[in-house]
């Protein structure tokens, strides 16, 4: 089995659950394997001839990606045309669950239902555009015989998280006031955007459960279907960090408000998935975790 973005927030999670689960893991990342080099990957593909490849390999942050889209591009769609290509060639019957975004979407229309996988990809952030165009290359090779696992991954997070991200980046601000690091203010985007949040240990069990051949090709939603707003996450946070701060929010930081939310269904039916861990247990660890790392900077 081939993982690439191995080192990564999420693979740092998915390797030992494999490995619980029987699995042998040959993890990559970008220091050894540039999945924008077509001839490395098809070096790499012809040598491990996988019988299965979750590839998370990807430029992975929304504001990142809009900073840089001829790389978001060159690694999140050109990355996972070179890897199905070789995969075709050197791999033809592996199981490649190429990981996505719930971003494809765009934006839930105000009052609509969650998210399925019926519903038309409309992405309005270069991040979501560069995922749902690897999602229809996807597609596309299934339709051409490769057994190609689509994966639709909404918003998570947890222990070990950049603070790139919201949540992390919340997390860290309150414990660097708690340290008396940073004046108490917390430095945000949209706080009345709504988002479907998963630890990141219930979206790694959901990626293991898809690599089970009894569980046909296609298109997967992984998502709690609950949307929670970004400014009572934060209040919860500094209830849990114990820290009042002032909220201010920064230009750079803005994106229009909007929600987004996924009904996993489809997952649960053809799995039996579910997720564990309550989102009050996902923040109280988050904090912990930047707390211990704030601690030791």
């Amino acid at each position: 089995m081939l993982v690439t973005g191995s080192r990564g927030f999420v693979g740092g999670y998915l390797v030992p659950r494999l490995e619980e689960r029987g699995f042998r893991p040959l993890g990559t990342d970008r220091e050894d394997l540039d999945v924008t080099d077509p001839e490395a990957v098809a070096a790499i593909v012809a040598s491990e001839r996988p019988d299965a490849i979750v590839h998370l390999a990807a430029l992975s942050s929304v504001g990142a990606a809009r900073i840089d889209p001829r790389q978001a591009f060159r690694v999140n769609f050109a990355g996972a045309r070179n890897l199905l290509a070789a995969v075709s060639r050197h791999a033809p019957r592996a199981r490649v669950l190429l990981v996505g975004s719930g971003e494809a979407y765009g934006p839930l229309a105000p009052e609509a239902a969650p998210f399925d996988e019926a519903a038309a990809l409309r992405p309005v952030s270069v991040y979501g555009r560069s995922k749902a165009a690897a999602d229809l290359l996807g597609a596309a090779w299934s339709a051409r015989g490769l057994d190609v696992v689509r994966v639709r991954a909404f918003n998570h997070t947890g222990p070990g998280q950049s603070d790139d991200f919201v949540l992390a980046s919340f997390a860290r601000q309150l414990c660097e006031i708690e340290k008396q690091q940073q004046e108490p203010v917390i430095r945000t985007g949209n706080l009345e955007s709504i988002r479907d949040f998963l630890d990141v240990r219930d979206v790694v069990a959901a990626y293991a459960a898809l690599l089970d051949r009894r569980v046909p090709q296609g298109a997967y939603n992984v998502a709690s279907g609950t949307g929670l707003r970004i400014g009572a996450l934060l209040e919860r946070l500094m209830e849990i960090v114990g820290v009042r701060a002032d909220v201010r929010g920064e230009p750079a930081r803005l994106r229009p408000s909007d929600r987004s939310i996924g009904d996993a269904s489809r997952l649960r039916r053809a799995t039996g998935w579910a997720p564990r861990i309550a989102i009050e247990c996902t923040l109280a660890s988050l904090a912990e975790d930047w707390r211990q790392r704030v601690s030791a900077a």
